[in-house]
């Protein structure tokens, strides 16, 4: 009697989770309650996060392991974007315990085709950061590969330099670039910057911006330089935001705090509009640049010649990094969405988020139902491949992944671990559309034959 009693209850309460569950699908697809409530809790901590004091993390050069795996995991071959991916990280390249920035590239399998190991501290002699930090301790964020295996880098907050396949310097530019690197299609490269020293004003504001009462600040800046790293424009971001009346986005603690963040606005990327795509942004116009400022949650595309800003949003964005113009008038943004939680279980993780900003549509392309766990709080980046595929770079857990439109996961690497329970930061993966032959061609590369790369990760 005993048994079938509980044999009812068991099957009672797998009904009751059973319709539960076919509730929670139905009331999601046909946004019956509570869905509207969540939805509603949701964007309201969105909004009370993005109103926080932020404080810029520090210089983390290795973090907690995520992930129990490492190298190359493929999990739908037949739907990899051929190529091979370049990477910018911390590399113990001799195994001598000590991690030195540089950057790797992999084919498909995980093998290492060419690297850049770099004597920062050669490079960039007598050189520090904006916080007094020397070349070597350093990372490297923007990059840009050329096809003769020349590699244009941002050592963060020093400058940037162009090093050619075998590593020897070209030239470098000592302007405290950091973050992007964008090129156009005119051959020239959009970075940002911030002056060398701290200021309180501009030519606009020289006594100090208002309402800030004349503290002193970092200017940030957007160069333009050529491909020999000649500055041809240097534009002051802080001025911008003054002049186009966005200085309400400007977060009210920045106003009171007696020791402000150095950085109002933190901008992290900058790209500008292709002419082959710009008939499909009603709004813009050929040659303007699209503008992440992490500090404001704010995205804005403005012409480099008048200074106009002709759109902006800080709409479903929270600390993001790394806008793209993607096609038919969209704008996909890396949006951090970071909470205080390890893994982003507050806000649910980091996102592609998709903007139109001629009819203000908004799509989260990435991630779906179909999506592994994704997240990283500050940094990261993305990338549209050409068979409709994105290449994301989660950089607080050394991880690089390529997912489908759907979401799934297609093909995945991950840095090889730093000790027993640490990863290395991986600051950038970019797909480039390079064969085996072509990376033989370059001076000092060692590809011949398959016998000659290695495993990188595992």
């Amino acid at each position: 009697m005993k048994s079938s009693d509980n044999l009812a209850k068991v099957l009672f309460v797998l009904s009751l989770v059973f319709f539960a569950f076919l509730y929670g699908i139905i009331t999601g697809y046909k946004n019956w309650p509570p869905t509207r409530f969540l939805d509603r809790a949701l964007g309201q901590a969105r909004r009370i996060y993005r109103s926080l004091p932020i404080i810029n993390p520090p210089s983390i050069r290795v973090y907690n392991q995520v992930y129990n795996r490492s190298g190359v995991n493929i999990k739908q071959p037949q739907k990899i974007q051929p190529g091979m991916t370049l990477i910018t990280s911390l590399w113990d390249w001799n195994n001598s315990g000590d991690l030195e920035a540089g950057a790797k590239l992999i084919n498909q399998n995980g093998q290492t085709l060419h690297s850049w190991q770099l004597n920062t501290s050669k490079l960039f002699p007598e050189s520090k950061n904006h916080l007094g930090k020397l070349p070597q301790e350093i990372d490297y964020h923007g990059t840009y590969l050329f096809p003769n295996g020349d590699l244009l880098l941002n050592l963060e907050y020093v400058g940037t330099m162009r090093v050619n396949s075998c590593g020897e310097l070209i030239w470098r530019l000592p302007e405290y670039t950091h973050h992007s690197i964008s090129r156009a299609e005119d051959g020239t490269f959009w970075i940002p910057a911030i002056y060398g020293e701290k200021r309180s004003g501009s030519k606009q504001y020289p006594k100090g911006f208002p309402g800030l009462s004349g503290k002193k600040i970092w200017v940030e800046r957007i160069l333009h330089i050529n491909e020999n790293g000649k500055i041809l424009k240097d534009i002051n971001v802080i001025d911008l935001i003054f002049e186009n009346d966005l200085k309400h986005y400007i977060p009210k603690y920045l106003r009171w705090v007696s020791s402000p963040p150095d950085e109002i606005a933190h901008i992290n990327d900058v790209e500008p509009l292709s002419s082959s795509m710009a008939d499909q942004y009603p709004l813009f116009e050929a040659g303007d640049l699209l503008v992440s400022l992490r500090r404001l949650n704010l995205v804005f595309v403005f012409d480099p010649v008048t200074l106009n800003v002709k759109w902006h949003t800080t709409k479903a964005l929270v600390l993001q990094h790394d806008p793209d113009f993607i096609g038919d008038g969209w704008i996909g943004v890396f949006d951090n969405n970071t909470d205080p939680t390890k893994r982003g279980t507050m806000l649910g993780g980091s996102r592609i988020v998709a903007i139109k900003p001629s009819t203000k549509e908004v799509e989260i392309k990435f991630p779906t139902s179909n999506s592994d766990p994704f997240y990283t709080f500050h940094r990261g980046k993305w990338q549209m491949l050409e068979n409709g595929n994105m290449l994301l770079t989660e950089a607080a857990a050394g991880r690089i992944v390529e997912v489908a439109p759907d979401g799934s996961t297609v093909w995945e690497w991950i840095h090889k671990p730093f000790g027993k329970s640490k990863v290395p930061k991986v600051t950038k993966g970019t797909r480039y559309d390079l064969t085996k032959e072509q990376v033989a061609s370059w001076p000092c590369s060692s590809v011949s034959s398959s016998e000659n790369t290695q495993q990188e990760g595992g």
